[in-house]
């Protein structure tokens, strides 16, 4: 049987104690008493709150987003942090289905087949042509999201800095089309506006060098198999996927109109990497986005 030496500290708490009339028994119900009233108290949303995170939920915020620390002048500060807000999501407070997809893994020993051509440029060339990439405006990353029966397509394309969004439609995946949409869309804009472009390693962007000639720009390709050198575009893709571009979604059916009704919804959406601004407010300090929403 264990048992526990007394310390002095507690020989004379237990004497205090007796001296005043307390028996062993009332201190234990007292100290219990009071063990109840230690720690945080359980943070619960107002019917009010529950409501704007169920809405936001829906209309495609994160809990980050939602329990901003910058609340706006028509809205007032959250009542908890993101963590509490994300641990009420894993109690089944909020459905947790409607988070943000988590990203997919290839399987153990798959190896990428497709990007083999030795003239593309590299992800090398971009760091030696741009030393400042990371943090200059104007560079973005582009691929295509293709509908039912692949029968129809989409090119995404994301600025980095400003995170904003640009879809076209395309009449299909041949790379002429994709050529003649993107020289259709990159035209809109002034001359060295976008300084780059990083693409994946699909055959629609085979015609890569006439768009870098005609718009004097630099057309970079990330690694084959690596779409993590492009995640911006990867996570926004993922995005575009869930909230009213699935793959089961035949694209010819909807129009360049519709399409940007639902990159605007992305659009405006605040972003805790951006500060809590929107990717439209970012990119309004370098262009005008009248044409992206």
């Amino acid at each position: 049987m264990s048992y526990h030496h007394l310390i002095r500290n507690e020989l004379i708490f237990i004497e205090e104690y007796n001296n005043n009339g307390f028996s062993a028994p009332a201190i234990f119900l007292q100290y219990q008493r009071n063990k109840k009233k230690c720690g945080r108290k359980p943070i619960s949303l107002d019917s009010e709150t529950e409501a704007r995170v169920k809405e936001r939920i829906g209309l495609g915020w994160t809990p980050d987003t939602i329990a901003s620390p910058k609340p706006t002048a028509n809205t007032k500060p959250f009542p908890c942090s993101m963590k509490t807000l994300y641990r009420m999501f894993s109690e089944g407070i909020f459905d947790k289905k409607q988070l943000p997809m988590k990203g997919k893994r290839k399987p153990n020993g798959h190896q990428e087949k497709r990007g083999k051509e030795a003239f593309k440029r590299r992800l090398e060339d971009r760091a030696v042509a741009f030393p400042g990439f990371d943090a200059e405006f104007g560079h973005l990353e582009g691929d295509t999201i293709v509908g039912k029966d692949h029968k129809s397509a989409l090119i995404t394309l994301v600025e980095r800095t400003s995170k904003a969004i640009i879809v076209l439609k395309v009449v299909s995946r041949k790379a002429v089309s994709i050529e003649e949409a993107l020289h259709q869309w990159l035209s809109g804009f002034p001359s060295h506006f976008f300084k780059s472009i990083t693409f994946d390693n699909g055959k629609e962007f085979s015609r890569w060098k006439q768009t870098a000639n005609q718009h004097d720009m630099d057309i970079f390709f990330a690694d084959a198999g690596k779409p993590c050198q492009r995640p911006l575009n990867e996570n926004s893709n993922g995005i575009l996927r869930r909230n009213g571009l699935p793959k089961k979604m035949d694209f010819n059916t909807i129009s360049q109109q519709e399409v940007n009704e639902i990159t605007a919804a992305r659009n405006n959406l605040p972003r805790k990497s951006l500060d809590y601004l929107t990717p439209i407010a970012c990119f309004l300090q370098h262009a005008d986005v009248s044409r992206l929403i």
